[in-house]
């Protein structure tokens, strides 16, 4: 094979690596993005409970303090009863007694209320503590592998552009800028093999004549469809392993 050949070959499998390099740390980022806001989505779910947990408490709160304040009302009415004059006054406080006292369960049943909505609460936040904690210490470590495989890809990147560069200049400058032009032109692939007399990325037939001599292999050829720099594997011829020689001829 001619030194150019096998020199666009391995840069082509170079330019294929260094595509999926460039592709594996553009996306990195992304997918680190991605984890953080699924876990911001969750911290923030958790405040609502949490919020909703703290408004639940206070209500609670507050009704216990409003039957505290109809319960000292209802004593103070019951002094005052004591002092009544007429069963008119007399009424008058039992009636006020009575409206404390609907207050009152009127209060109770609301905690009540508040008290049955605040366990799945409680339950919700809990559970989502957990499960917060642990989706952190994953998203951290998720973070971390990917600083160190943005590292490791960099780091190879690095090794294979100045590889690319050192094949570039030994190869023969017009195979190079065909390489080059093809290469933007196919999506990456600027070189391909002549497989059964096709091109094995067009699958176009080849002439017989071109065919012929891309086989001999005397200079850097290119598919007449796509352009692309073609190669040919002759096939292996493989020895039986027999280890006998051929019977020779009888006269």
């Amino acid at each position: 094979m001619l030194p150019d050949l096998k020199l666009a070959l391995r840069l082509q499998d170079i330019d294929n690596r260094i595509a999926e390099l460039t592709k594996e740390i553009s996306s990195l980022p992304k997918h680190i993005a991605e984890i953080e806001r699924k876990l911001e989505s969750h911290e923030r779910k958790l405040d609502a409970d949490r919020a909703a947990l703290t408004a639940n408490q206070k209500d609670r709160k507050r009704f216990e303090g409003e039957i505290q304040v109809q319960q000292q009302k209802i004593s103070k009415l019951k002094d005052q009863m004591l002092e009544a004059k007429t069963n008119d006054q007399y009424r008058a406080f039992q009636h006020e007694i009575e409206y404390c006292e609907k207050e009152i369960r009127t209060s109770e049943d609301r905690i009540l209320d508040l008290m049955s909505e605040s366990e799945p609460l409680e339950r919700n936040v809990k559970t989502a503590e957990g499960a917060l904690k642990q989706e952190k210490a994953q998203v951290e470590g998720e973070k971390q592998q990917a600083r160190e495989r943005t590292a490791r890809d960099q780091k190879e990147l690095g090794e294979l552009q100045a590889e690319r560069k050192s094949i570039a200049v030994q190869m023969t400058p017009n195979v190079l800028s065909s390489y080059e032009r093809v290469s933007k032109m196919r999506r990456g692939i600027a070189i391909a093999e002549a497989v059964d007399g096709r091109c094995s990325q067009c699958h176009i037939a080849l002439r017989l004549q071109f065919f012929q001599d891309l086989k001999r292999g005397e200079q850097v050829m290119n598919c007449e469809s796509c352009n692309r720099i073609l190669y040919y594997n002759p096939p292996q011829i493989v020895e039986p392993l027999t280890g006998e020689t051929a019977p020779a001829a009888r006269g």
